[in-house]
């Protein structure tokens, strides 16, 4: 298990967003905890000094490609790209130095998964460089992959089974648990367990992880095979819960 770093950029800028509270329309609502005055390339450099392979970089609507591209430049290969991806523009991220991309709204409409714009995607950047964005969130006993800024309910839960599909067609899973997202409240452990239990590939969660304990709680509970992402909580992103050296200590000390 490792820490896997990101970086959010919400109108060009690096941000740390509760995830519950991203709209296109309604802007007044959104609840930002952290707005930086460094660009997204700053935290790129230091997660490629620091060796920090495959964290994501997360454009949350539009007015962030410029800083994404800066990002990406200065830690090429090193870093994942989401946001707005879809087969008609996935190589060029990859060219401009995305080690894989993350897709989650383009292979979803009407609430659906549409094989053909899976098997579309796999067919413009091959299994090996893409990355399935599973975030859900939960609706009765079940947990629903949601698309369009988490907003937007599918009718596909997170199982054993659609796990074991989805796998057939990426590399990795990116899951977060947008009912925790950024509010350093402590993660969603039946999610985290379900992960760790069913995922058959490389998968990395992202959810109220507010500490060195719950780094580690994500480590027992995911069997030693889930990779974490810590945001809000971190101290370069504004929060007192966790500092980023700390988080790196913890990568070193599980070897990665």
């Amino acid at each position: 298990m490792k820490f896997r770093p990101c970086i959010d950029l919400h109108h060009g800028r690096v941000k740390q967003i509760v995830g519950s509270t991203l709209s296109d329309e309604q802007q007044e609502n959104l609840t930002i905890n952290f707005a930086s005055d460094q660009p997204a390339s700053h935290y790129a450099a230091m997660y490629k000094q620091d060796g920090l392979f495959g964290g994501h970089v997360i454009m949350l609507g539009p007015g962030n490609e410029a800083a994404a591209t800066r990002a990406l430049q200065a830690f090429p290969g090193g870093l994942q790209l989401g946001g707005g991806i879809t087969a008609d523009n996935a190589a060029l991220w990859l060219d401009r130095g995305a080690s894989a991309v993350i897709v989650t709204s383009a292979v979803f409409t009407d609430g659906m998964v549409h094989e053909d714009r899976l098997e579309e995607m796999v067919r413009a950047v091959g299994k090996e460089r893409l990355v399935l964005d599973l975030s859900c969130r939960k609706k009765g006993d079940a947990y629903y992959i949601v698309t369009d800024r988490w907003q937007k309910f599918t009718q596909v839960a997170v199982s054993e089974q659609s796990l074991a599909y989805f796998a057939n067609h990426c590399c990795e899973f990116l899951i977060h648990a947008v009912d925790v997202e950024g509010k350093c409240a402590g993660i969603e452990e039946e999610l985290t367990e379900m992960l760790g239990r069913f995922s058959p590939i490389p998968t990395t969660y992202a959810g109220g992880v507010k500490n060195l304990a719950d780094l580690y709680r994500v480590k027992e509970l995911g069997l030693n095979r889930l990779d974490a992402t810590i945001g809000s909580a971190l101290d370069i992103f504004g929060g007192t819960g966790i500092t980023y050296v700390d988080a790196v200590a913890f990568n070193r000390r599980e070897g990665c």
